[in-house]
């Protein structure tokens, strides 16, 4: 973009992303996390403001990164010359907010951009659609979804309601780093929000056939399709390339190398005994009922838990087990020397490991990151674990709530003391401390206990790697 004035000076990936993206209707901006998904989104909506094309901007985005657009990113990429107004959503209506709400939607200003951000779980209810609609209905639009994943389910009611949605704006954008989380299949309802006839096809089913191998399964009276493998990927790459601009850390900036390790972890006698008996007992669920993906999934999650260091019983109640998982994250620790962040799956297992290390190190070494982290705790915590003169060394969180969205580059480290199935939760958590802004080598160190459901999800991560690399033609190494 010749005669754009940048805020902030873009990489040659940006550049480039925003001369190809700038007036187009829709597009994707697949670029890896760290790589300036929202300076390339901010500059395009200022172009298209300039160019009188658009008066409005809806960022979507997940709740932990509601406020980083309005604090960080738009302060810091957005054009001061431009004037604009930033309103954050909020369920719970003020009248301070009901009145800037009001003036939004109701008043003309042409002078400046009007810019809302709304967390994408605010579009599963009625509320957070009918103040959305009203805003985009009420200006030239462009709406933009961050971590755009949130809307692969085409069942869901906020996959569907922002689909409705996009109809209504003549400008949108998706921003991912990591499109594909699962399944090929991921990208339908992306790109449908984008134009539901981008790929081609007229529905999910019809993009289902086209790509994916099914075989029929019979289930006692019961017969359902069920896939058994993808083809076609260098079609469908093909198509993507149309409408999206795709780059990798590697390929853009010069960040230091990513070294991973597996720690063993021997499950305790207690363990052992609880494991099995719940394992049986899984097997009998999932043999007498025509099972689903969530049930087993749940299963698998009970099977976790108590490889992880707990059990819940049928009435809510956690008992702690014995388990020697606390152990060897304190053995790491002892083993590394500055800053780390830990990422443990359940509560129970935040609140054990924050505590152990506290009464190793000293309270004012550990901090925990979750749901129950207060807003201006967190903002403090960030703060003191950037700072390399503080105190604070450990930063122990879950990926659902330290995982996105914030920059912990003063730590090298990180240990997963369990792990999610959910892929995108898992590389959203390493880019925390892989990122501008790091000068060590990144160490990632993952606790496994043998023969248990800890292999199976990192095997399970391992095949929705080799499936994402196939679909974005890339040669993506992780953890070997």
């Amino acid at each position: 973009m010749r005669n754009y004035e940048y805020q902030t000076e873009p990489y040659k990936h940006q550049e480039k992303t925003l001369a190809r993206s700038a007036f187009r209707k829709e597009f994707a901006l697949f670029l890896e996390m760290g790589l300036g998904k929202s300076k390339v989104l901010l500059d395009n909506a200022a172009v298209l403001f300039e160019a009188d094309k658009i008066n409005a901007l809806l960022i979507i985005t997940p709740k932990g990164n509601l406020r980083n657009w309005d604090k960080l990113e738009i302060p810091k990429h957005f054009p001061e010359r431009i004037e604009k107004k930033v309103l954050v959503w909020q369920p719970n209506h003020t009248n301070k907010w009901k009145q800037e709400y009001c003036s939004l939607v109701l008043e003309e200003h042409p002078e400046r951009l009007e810019i809302m951000t709304m967390n994408v779980e605010a579009f599963s209810t009625e509320k957070g659609l009918k103040f959305a609609r009203a805003f985009v209905l009420a200006h030239e639009t462009m709406i933009a979804v961050d971590e755009s994943t949130l809307i692969k389910n085409p069942q869901a009611k906020r996959t569907k309601s922002l689909l409705n949605l996009s109809r209504e704006a003549p400008y949108k954008r998706i921003l991912t780093g990591f499109p594909v989380t699962k399944t090929p299949l991921d990208l339908y309802s992306q790109c449908a929000f984008l134009n539901p006839l981008l790929l081609g096809f007229k529905s999910y089913y019809s993009f289902k056939a086209r790509f994916a191998i099914t075989k029929m399964r019979r289930m006692g009276h019961n017969s359902f399709q069920e896939i058994v493998g993808y083809h076609r990927m260098d079609e469908l790459q093909g198509m993507l390339k149309e409408f999206s601009a795709r780059y990798t850390k590697d390929k853009c900036l010069d960040l230091p190398e990513k070294v991973y390790m597996r720690r063993n972890v021997e499950l305790t006698a207690e363990q052992k005994k609880v494991y099995e008996q719940m394992r049986k007992e899984a097997l009998m669920i999932l043999a007498d009922e025509l099972y689903t993906t969530q049930t087993v999934l749940t299963q698998l999650m009970r099977l976790q838990q108590i490889v992880a260091g707990s059990l819940r019983s049928p009435s809510g109640e956690v008992q702690v087990l014995k388990n020697n998982r606390v152990k060897e994250t304190l053995n790491v620790l002892e083993e590394i020397s500055g800053k780390a962040v830990i990422f443990a799956v359940f509560q129970t297992d935040i609140e054990q490991l924050t505590k152990k290390i506290a009464e190793t190190y000293g309270d004012d070494s550990v901090a925990s990151y979750y749901g129950k982290t207060s807003q201006k705790d967190r903002e403090a915590i960030l703060e003191n674990f950037q700072d390399l003169e503080h105190p604070l060394r450990f930063f122990v969180s879950n990926p659902h709530t330290g995982g996105r969205g914030l920059t912990l580059t003063a730590a090298s480290h990180m240990i997963f003391y369990s792990n999610s199935y959910d892929l995108e939760l898992r590389i959203q958590a390493e880019d925390r401390i892989h990122r501008i802004g790091q000068d060590k080598s990144c160490t990632y160190v993952d606790l496994v206990c043998e023969n248990t459901v800890d292999e199976k999800i990192l095997s399970s991560l391992k095949k929705k790697i080799a499936i994402s690399n196939e679909v974005l033609g890339e040669v993506r190494q992780w953890f070997k």
